[in-house]
C-alpha cells in the first residue's frame, strides 16, 4: 500500500491517500480539495471512499468538495455524524473565512473489521481528543492512522467540546500502546512516528 501524506488546510492537517492497485482511500481532507482531486487525477487513481477520523473543521474542509467530484461513500464515526452539518459543533463558526458544513457520512462506523475494496483494515474507537474519534489500523502493514489522538511526541488537545484527558489517555495507552511496536503512526498533524519511539519518549503518555 502506498501513502501519499498532503499537509492541507489552514493549519496543515495531514490528509493521506491510501493507494492500492490504482484504487485509493482518502483519510480526511482538510481543505485544498483542488490539490487532493489533481493528485488523484494525476495519479490516475479511483477512490473507493473516505474515511474520517474525527470531524473538526479542519479534518473535514475538503470533504464536500472531494465527495462530490468522486462520487464516493463518506465514513464517521456516529457520535460525530451531526458535526459535519453543525459549525458549531466542528469548530467552524469561529472561522474567519466562513463556517464549514457537509453532509451526513453514508456510513457510520462501529469498532471492528472492516473492507472497502482490496483495503483490509481495523476500526478502533479512540476518543478523547473527542466523542467519535476513530483509528484505522491495517495490521498487514503495520500502519496506524491516528488522527489527532496521538501525535509524534504529542497528543491530542482535550479542552474542546467533548474532550477528555482521562479518556485519551484510556486510547492511547489501552488501545493504541497495545499494538506492536513497529506500527508506524500516521497522525493528524505532523510527522509520523512508532508506537514503540511514542511509549518510550511521548511526554504524556508512556508505556
Amino acid at each position: 500500500m502506498e501513502i501519499k501524506t498532503m499537509p492541507v488546510g489552514m493549519i496543515g492537517t495531514n490528509c493521506y491517500i491510501l493507494s492500492k492497485d490504482q484504487h485509493a482511500l482518502i483519510v480526511d481532507p482538510g481543505g485544498d480539495a483542488e490539490k487532493i482531486i489533481q493528485y488523484i487525477e494525476g495519479n490516475g487513481l479511483t477512490p473507493l471512499g473516505i474515511l474520517l477520523t474525527h470531524a473538526h473543521f479542519d479534518h473535514i474542509g475538503g470533504l464536500e468538495a472531494v465527495r462530490n467530484k468522486f462520487q464516493v461513500n463518506v465514513y464517521i464515526h456516529q457520535a460525530e455524524q451531526s458535526w459535519l452539518t453543525d459549525p458549531m459543533l466542528n469548530g467552524s463558526h469561529k472561522l474567519m473565512g466562513g463556517e464549514i458544513t457537509a453532509t451526513e457520512a453514508e456510513i457510520t462506523l462501529e469498532e471492528g473489521e472492516l473492507t472497502i475494496g482490496e483495503f483490509h483494515f481495523t476500526v478502533a474507537h479512540t476518543p478523547g481528543h473527542s466523542p467519535g474519534s476513530m483509528s484505522f489500523i491495517f495490521t498487514d502493514s503495520k500502519q496506524v492512522f491516528s488522527g489527532d489522538a496521538l501525535f509524534n511526541q504529542g497528543i491530542g488537545r482535550t479542552d474542546l467540546p467533548g474532550g477528555d484527558l482521562p479518556t485519551l489517555e484510556h486510547s492511547i495507552t489501552r488501545k493504541l500502546y497495545q499494538l506492536d511496536d513497529e506500527y508506524r503512526v500516521y497522525p493528524g498533524h505532523g510527522p509520523s512516528t512508532t508506537i514503540g519511539f511514542e511509549k518510550v519518549n511521548n511526554p504524556f503518555f508512556r508505556g
